[in-house]
Order: C-alpha cells, then sequence, then structure tokens
C-alpha cells in the first residue's frame, strides 16, 4: 500500500520549504497543497487546530505541525539519506542551533531589513552579533552538517536564501562577504544543491512580495 505524504505549506514560506527540502533530500514523494495565509482551509485548521498554521505534514492521515518537529519526523521515519547524525551531541547541537535561528535570529533580522529608521543601527547591530555564532558554529565545514546537508543547514535556509531577498528589497546590508566569509560561502554552497535549488521560490517574485507585504524599498533607509 502507497505511503500518503501531504505538505499544506505557503510558496514563500521558508519554513514549509524547509519540509519540502528535507523531503527531496531523502527522495519522498509528497502531494503540495498550497494555503492562502489569510483565508485558511478547513483542512489545514482540521490538521493543526491548535496553531491554526503552516506548514503541516500529514503522513496516512496523522498530522504532524511546527517545521523543525516535522523535520525530525520525516528523519526518523525515512532512514536513508540522515539529516541528524547518529552521535547524541552532534544531534543536541543541531537542535541547539536550530533553535536559536527561529527564536533569536529570525526577529532579528525582520528588525534589521524592515525595522524603523530610528532603530535601523540597534538592529543591524544586534542581528550581526547572532549571525557572527553561526559564522563562528560553521568551522571549516562545507555545511553546518558537515559534508552533506543536514537539519541545521535547513533551518538556516532562512539566512541562505530569504535573507538576501529581504537585503533587495529593503536596501539594508547585513551578511556581507567582508563580515561573514564564512556564512556567504556556506549560503552560495547551500543554493546549489538541486534539492534545495528545487525548493527555493523565485527570487523576483519573493522580493516583489516582500515590497507590497511590508512596504519596504521605495524608500532609502
Amino acid at each position: 500500500m502507497a505511503e500518503e505524504v501531504l505538505v499544506f505549506g505557503a510558496w514563500g514560506s521558508p519554513f514549509s520549504r524547509r519540509v519540502e527540502m528535507a523531503l527531496k533530500l531523502k527522495g519522498i514523494e509528497y502531494k503540495y497543497i498550497e494555503e492562502d495565509i489569510t483565508n485558511k482551509s478547513p483542512s489545514l485548521l482540521k490538521y493543526n487546530p491548535v496553531h491554526k498554521k503552516i506548514p503541516v505534514l500529514v503522513h496516512n492521515g496523522k498530522p504532524v505541525a511546527e517545521s523543525l518537529v516535522i523535520l525530525e519526523y520525516i528523519d526518523e521515519t525515512w532512514k536513508d539519506s540522515p539529516i541528524l547524525s547518529k552521535d547524541p551531541y552532534e544531534r543536541a547541537n543541531a537542535r541547539f542551533w536550530a533553535k536559536f535561528i527561529d527564536e533569536k535570529c529570525l526577529s532579528a533580522i525582520f528588525k534589521a531589513c524592515l525595522g524603523e529608521d530610528k532603530e535601523h543601527e540597534k538592529a543591524l547591530e544586534e542581528a550581526s552579533e547572532l549571525l557572527q555564532f553561526l559564522e563562528n558554529e560553521l568551522k571549516e565545514k562545507r555545511y553546518f552538517g558537515g559534508e552533506t546537508v543536514g537539519l541545521l543547514d535547513i533551518a538556516a535556509n532562512i539566512i541562505g536564501y530569504w535573507l538576501g531577498v529581504l537585503e533587495e528589497a529593503s536596501g539594508a546590508e547585513l551578511l556581507t562577504r567582508e563580515k561573514f566569509p564564512k556564512l556567504c560561502n556556506w549560503a552560495n554552497e547551500f543554493v546549489s544543491v538541486s534539492a534545495i535549488k528545487e525548493n527555493l521560490p523565485p527570487r523576483e517574485k519573493l522580493i516583489a512580495y516582500m515590497r507590497n507585504r511590508f512596504g519596504v524599498g521605495t524608500t532609502s533607509k
């Protein structure tokens, strides 16, 4: 009996794209369902009644919500091409930094690129300090996961792709090669992986969406 794998997502969301990236890396076939986040479907509300958000993975009728939780579920369910190390410390470390990205970096990046003018410099400084932790964490590795893309790389897709879009849409400068050479090299490597590249939203469409949604890019900071 064939497995049924559904992904409820939104085309421009780095969170639902994380799920698709992991499934693609593992070669798992799935059906993608685009959600209108301003008019959520009954199915999304049924499968994620607590948060009422994308992404949701539905595997043989069983829903799993929250992108980082979904990534771990995918890795535990389909063992080929693992995205988490077998080593307990390495697994814990990946979870720690993935949570760091979602809980600390994301809001700082948005403030740095989209915040009020009077707080712009302070927000840029705070975001830079947080990115420096990730720059240091890369050490001399090709990916956060070592020689292959892992859970932390997928979680950092916001930095690898969406941050550049935010910078172009807003005119902000945050992830520069001068300050973050390792992160910049990593981002180039990351978006060149076919399973990742295939699951990136069109850049120009995403820039236009950001400018329209957040009202940025029409005036200089």
